[in-house]
């Protein structure tokens, strides 16, 4: 009796304890009230222009932290970030990285507040701020990124995450596009709300050269349940729109910027010759190996019979399903699906040897004509691991390689997991035409290997080439590509030597299913001034600053594996850029003032970038060192400082919150 008598005393007081830790967090929430988010989008020709403001109240009689939390595309670069504290406004200014440098390391030595911005999911980043507020006080963040849409499988994709973690009274999405082709089509959805509250929520519609999307919940369609306190906006809101294509290619100049999309469609499919570079290496053993199983089996039902196609196996050693590619005819393909279903995973990871397999296998099938002169060729590797026998040095791995391939076919690579060396797997991609994707270890990442074959599934021309009329063009972004596939699409910017030309001409040459295609496009400047004075309408030099983006990113991507002078070149060519155009890239950082104190200064952002050890950027550094990819926004003399840590203990606080 008394156990039992003591044991209800204790269910009590937690019973108790529980009930009082409930109203101190409700009451904790209730302090802060965030009772405005506005997303407005503006989209002109691709080019997408965000501004994210989130406005809050402190209620409380005592001084309260308030945490404002974005998510947004990792291909985006932020523009600006402003802090408005009672009618104060505090404004943020991009600055070349080492300048802040020092201001940096000065307030993480003094425990000031921090921000962050980080990788955060497959397709974002987070950035995070806190700021001290008084009781009483109001408070307003606004954040502005812009990004170049990236047409994917037919249409361009925005993508949005909605996660305001409280009911507010003014919540709302607007998106405004304007595209001088015309729009297609246009939708929106939502991945945290039944269609029955969407559709009373959203509103879209598109005409001519227009579109509109809105989304505007009121605080019941924001309830989880009609009588929660909590929100149920947590997840993706996703735009999709296509344009018109009554011509192949599209050219717009403003002010002397001119940008060129190239989409054909239509066109017969160029016959490929593939080879799967596929790890199975001891940790590829159960869910990822099966996966990848999943989506081979997938992916040889779309191969077309006039594909030509290998496995090659590698861990400790290599073994191949054929010892040449074969026709993917439906006997091959039936073959090639029992090899698949058997496919086992042991030992080591000698990604060395089974990439050259594979390009040896490609090179000689073309040698031998044994594959159809107008074939493309193509490698898609997929790995989980770092190379740990064999040839394991990263940088004589990506030698072998280049040298292997010689600019003859695009290699893409696949890593399976967070723990790889992704920096590895991108830069040896990028210099062999292709590109790295990270393939994520969750329940559809069967769909996501399928998803990204679908993307190389369909070359309609291979060594495309745009060019311009001689001695017109300044500053052109890259204008040759090895392949064009169906539901993508080729952009290329740059700026006009003379503004006042009349006439703007410009060819895409490539080579087709059948025989040499040219695509070419006439623009009449007075006819294209008269046209475009209605793009004021979202905002005005966005052909400037498109080019500036996209020449931007390809710089970038030309510098990971430059060396020397070279290297120095492409990132002082960028870093001018960035600091000119107000972007925040690996190579500048973001720096709020507050405009009474000059010193209390601080440093937002390199954006993050992928690297292996799942990404952390403090693996390997000695304590008191800081992490070059630290993308760290200090908003110092801002909130208490925080208790005396040590300085690693610091860095891993900037890092997890």
């Amino acid at each position: 009796m008394a156990s039992a008598h003591w044991s209800c005393l204790i269910l009590a007081l937690l019973s108790g304890l529980s009930q009082q830790l409930e109203s101190f967090l409700e009451e904790k929430v209730h302090d802060i009230e965030v009772y405005s988010t506005k997303i407005s989008c503006k989209v002109t020709s691709r080019f997408a222009h965000n501004v994210v403001t989130t406005k809050a109240v402190n209620q409380a009689n005592a001084s309260k932290e308030v945490s404002f939390d974005v998510e947004l595309p990792k291909t985006a670069f932020i523009t600006n970030f402003t802090l408005t504290i009672d009618g104060v406004t505090y404004p943020g200014n991009v600055k070349e990285k080492e300048v802040a440098k020092k201001q940096y390391e000065k307030a993480v030595s003094q425990g000031k507040t921090a921000g962050l911005v980080k990788a955060s999911g497959r397709k974002l980043e987070k950035f995070t701020v806190s700021v001290n507020v008084a009781a009483g006080s109001k408070v307003t963040f606004e954040l502005t990124y812009e990004e170049l849409l990236k047409r994917h499988k037919g249409k361009y994709e925005m993508y949005l995450k909605v996660q305001p973690k409280q009911l507010v009274k003014d919540f709302e999405i607007e998106a405004d596009i304007f595209e001088p082709q015309g729009i297609s089509m246009l939708n929106a959805e939502a991945s945290f709300i039944t269609n029955d509250v969407l559709g009373s929520a959203l509103t879209k519609s598109f005409s001519g050269k227009k579109g509109h999307v809105s989304f505007k919940p009121n605080l019941d369609q924001q309830r989880s349940c009609p009588v929660c306190t909590d929100s149920l906006l947590d997840g993706d809101f996703i735009i999709t729109y296509d344009v018109n294509r009554v011509s192949p290619a599209n050219v717009q100049v403003v002010n002397g910027y001119f940008v060129h999309f190239f989409a054909p469609e239509g066109l017969p499919m160029v016959p490929k010759n593939v080879v799967f570079v596929i790890d199975v290496s001891g940790s590829m053993s159960g869910r990822k190996l099966q996966q990848t199983k999943d989506a081979l089996l997938k992916i040889l039902e779309d191969i077309k019979e006039t594909d030509y196609l290998n496995f090659i196996l590698f861990s400790g050693g290599v073994t191949t399903w054929k010892d040449n590619l074969v026709q993917a005819t439906p006997e091959n393909i039936e073959e090639a699906r029992t090899f698949v279903r058997g496919i086992e995973a042991a030992g080591m990871t000698n990604i060395n040897d089974g990439l050259l397999r594979g390009i040896s296998m490609l090179n000689k099938a073309r040698e031998e004509n044994t594959v159809p002169e107008r074939s493309t060729s193509i490698v898609i590797m997929l790995t989980d691991g770092d190379a740990n026998t064999g040839e394991s040095n990263p940088s004589k791995i990506q030698e072998n390689v280049r040298n292997a391939i010689n600019g003859k076919f695009p290699l893409y690579n696949l890593g399976f997991g967070k723990y790889l060396n992704h920096n590895f797997l991108e830069s040896m991609a990028l210099e062999n035409n292709g590109f790295a994707r990270r393939i994520y270890e969750d329940s559809d990442a069967n769909l996501q290997l399928q998803g990204f074959y679908e993307e190389v599934a369909y070359p309609l021309l291979t060594d495309v080439e745009v060019e311009y009329p001689q001695n017109a063009i300044l500053d052109l972004t890259k204008n040759t590509y090895q392949h064009f596939y169906d539901g993508s699409e080729i952009v290329v910017a740059g700026r006009l030597v003379d503004e006042d030309m009349n006439n703007f001409k410009a060819d895409v040459k490539g080579h087709g299913a059948i025989n040499d295609l040219t695509f070419t496009e006439e623009v009449d400047m007075k006819e294209m001034e008269k046209a475009l004075q209605e793009q004021d309408y979202i905002f005005g030099n966005y052909i400037e600053r498109l080019w500036a983006y996209l020449t931007i990113e390809q710089l970038l991507d030309k510098r990971k594996n430059a060396r020397g002078d070279e290297k120095e070149n492409l990132t002082a060519q960028a870093l001018d850029l960035s600091l000119k155009y107000h972007f925040v890239t690996p190579l500048t950082s973001m720096v709020v003032t507050k405009p009474e104190d000059f010193e209390n200064q601080m440093d937002i952002a390199d954006k993050p970038g992928e690297g292996g050890h799942g990404d952390d950027p403090l693996h390997g550094l000695p304590d008191g060192q800081l992490p070059p990819s630290c993308c760290t926004l200090l908003l110092c003399g801002w909130g208490p400082p925080l208790h005396h840590p040590s300085p690693r203990e610091r860095r891993c606080h900037l890092l997890q919150h």
